[in-house]
């Protein structure tokens, strides 16, 4: 019944409610894996129903996520900006890494969207005063797109880039900053270490 509805994203944005892109791709998440379980497999309506909408969310991020001029699935459903969730796309199985957007995807991640291998959430305005630092999850999800795209040399060299930030108690916090490498955020940060470890799995 939501997913059509204009949200404030997993960031949080103050700078009011969008399509974001990441949104949607959740709710699929949550319809495919349900039917995938087979809840409901005795109430056929519903699961058809679901399957029907799963399809819907599928076909508006393909068609209405991805920008042709930009190269790249955008942050939100008929955009223009980048944003790192567009690295999920593989992680959560609606397109393989090897597709040629999610690989174009990459590239422009790679490029308008990092420094020093280190990936921004986003460059967009979120409503709220400063700029932060890069974030750890997000540059692990980039080590995960280039393993699973067959790129594994320059997977484990960025891995390895990202490792080398690590403190003397080899733990990370949620964003560092890409000119000093400081640490920045919540320290230590569970989420940015299960992506560590992630990344680790997929260029083995």
């Amino acid at each position: 019944r939501c997913w059509s509805l204009p949200d404030n994203g997993i960031w949080e944005f103050r700078a009011g409610q969008k399509h974001f892109l990441y949104s949607k791709l959740l709710c699929w998440v949550a319809l495919d894996r349900a039917i995938k379980l087979g809840i409901h497999r005795y109430d056929k309506q519903r699961f058809l129903h679901w399957a029907r909408t799963r399809d819907r969310i599928r076909e508006v991020i393909l068609h209405d996520g991805y920008n042709q001029e930009l190269g790249a699935f955008t942050q939100s459903i008929g955009g223009n900006d980048l944003d790192a969730t567009a690295l999920m796309i593989p992680l959560l199985g609606l397109l393989p890494a090897t597709d040629k957007r999610v690989k174009s995807t990459i590239t422009q991640i790679d490029e308008k969207l990092s420094a020093n291998g280190l990936v921004y959430r986003y460059l967009t305005d979120d409503g709220l005063p400063g700029r932060e630092a890069t974030f750890g999850i997000c540059s692990f999800w980039l080590v995960d797109n280039l393993a699973l795209a067959g790129e594994i040399d320059q997977a484990r060299d960025l891995f390895e880039r990202l490792t080398s930030y690590a403190g003397d108690l080899h733990l990370f916090s949620e964003q560092i900053e890409p000119e000093s490498g400081k640490f920045l955020g919540n320290y230590p940060q569970g989420f940015t270490h299960l992506a560590l470890i992630r990344s680790a799995f997929h260029i083995a």
